[in-house]
């Protein structure tokens, strides 16, 4: 639900698509310092839940005998490494909102900060695909979800990672990025399904 309230907060003020000229970047930063606030505020919510649902997930892998522990110990690596990405995301967010609320005009040090937010991001989608391949495979082979849910983990996890494979073109603005979102998407029926599943095993 915070990641939906994330986007959904970001779409609803109009944040700039990476292909947006600089000028557009620095003026919606400057206008939404209190909507990029509430959204980094999410995102410092829901990573420790992503990370405590892997390690769960994991620990719960193990406790029925072992089945698809390997698949749980790459969710628990991509996880916690596609935490860290975004951790870099948001804290550079931030940084843009601070500075740009200062700025008469574009500097090259606010361009750049942009850059690396844009490439960070494009980065974390192959991240976030191998972690939500891994836990579908990891809740299939444990006995914990149907093929269905595996095969839509699958899906969403392939988005990803295909998106992911052409992450210098998204963080230059390529219209790629629809399809890690797509992914994205698939990503969260899974952990809605498969978390009601989990908390009634």
């Amino acid at each position: 639900m915070s990641v939906v309230i994330e986007n959904a907060v970001l779409a609803g003020t109009g944040a700039p698509s990476y292909g947006a000229p600089i000028k557009e970047v620095l003026a919606y930063y400057a206008a939404n310092r209190d909507s990029v606030a509430i959204a980094s505020g999410l995102v410092a919510l829901y990573l420790p839940l992503l990370l405590v649902f892997v390690t769960g997930l994991h620990s719960l892998v193990e406790r029925r005998g072992g089945e698809g522990a390997d698949w749980s110990r790459l969710a628990v690596a991509t996880g916690a490494a596609l935490s860290a990405i975004f951790v870099l995301v948001n804290v550079l967010q931030i940084g843009l909102a601070l500075s740009a609320g200062g700025l008469p005009e574009v500097m090259p040090a606010f361009e750049l900060i942009w850059q690396v937010h844009a490439a960070a991001f494009a980065l974390a989608l192959p991240m976030l695909g191998a972690t939500s391949i891994g836990a579908a495979l990891a809740a299939h082979e444990s006995g914990l979800t149907p093929a269905w849910q595996r095969l839509l983990g699958l899906v969403g996890g392939s988005l990803l990672l295909v998106a992911g494979v052409g992450n210098l073109a998204i963080a230059d603005g390529s219209a790629l990025i629809f399809v890690g979102l797509l992914g994205f998407a698939a990503w969260l029926v899974w952990l809605l399904v498969t978390g009601v599943r989990l908390v009634r095993s």
